[in-house]
């Protein structure tokens, strides 16, 4: 039986690689969702479709209201930034930016790893091309894997959990084409912030502009499904 692995998984590109990538490296994929209450809820049904098209046995689905605490242009009433050109994303935290999701996401998954007996766990996060989120940084990725191995009952029997974060030295170009060596069909998923109600791309979000770079950079055709005009 192979070795299983959390992965955290939100149906955007990312995170879509990373399942490709754990599968790669001999793991089974134990995918877990969150939905928090985030205006692209579109990216829930990517997520459970782009699990099926994969092969993943295990999918699950957690439910956190984060609107509850707001904060961002995900969760809250505030518009989300459009046409930023490359050297303002490169700078400054942004409205997009969600108060401590990957924290929590962090610990929904190693809470799910001790259940499934799992000392792995992937997350899709990146800090190359990215719109300045603390919480994709190496530095937070490895504190967190320090926290994993104190606070929990798996760490303190002995067992050794490992964050991988496979992305985070790439640029959105390196994550494609290693996705399109492994096939992935990012045909499938979702990366946009403000979609229309088709769950169309708006093409102008931070988001959605580095993932069109990306494709542009790689060399490989973008099937992402736009808004007109987009």
């Amino acid at each position: 039986m192979a070795k299983r692995a959390v992965v955290l998984i939100s149906g955007g590109l990312d995170s879509t690689t990373c399942v490709a990538m754990a599968k790669a490296k001999g793991f089974e994929p134990v995918c877990l969702a969150v939905a928090y209450g985030q205006r692209h809820v579109v990216e829930l049904e990517r997520a459970r479709d782009v699990a099926s098209a994969m092969g993943v046995k295990d999918f699950r689905v957690v439910s956190i209201d984060l609107r509850q605490i707001g904060g961002s242009a995900l969760t809250a009433d505030i518009d989300v930034p459009k046409d930023r050109p490359a050297d303002e994303m490169s700078h400054g935290i942004p409205v997009t930016y969600v108060p401590a999701r990957n924290a929590l996401f962090l610990s929904l998954a190693l809470g799910l790893a001790e259940v499934v007996g799992s000392t792995d766990i992937y997350i899709g996060v990146n800090a190359v091309d990215y719109s300045g989120y603390p919480d994709c940084r190496p530095e937070f990725i490895r504190s967190f894997e320090a926290m994993a191995n104190l606070a929990t009952k798996a760490g303190v029997e002995g067992a050794s959990f490992t964050v991988h974060a496979p992305l985070s030295g790439l640029t959105k170009a390196d994550i494609i084409r290693e996705g399109t060596r492994l096939g992935v069909d990012y045909g499938m998923t979702h990366s946009c912030y403000d979609p229309d109600a088709q769950g169309l791309a708006c093409g102008r979000c931070d988001s959605c502009l580095l993932r069109k770079k990306g494709f542009e950079e790689a060399g490989v055709p973008d099937p992402t499904r736009y808004t007109v005009g987009a």
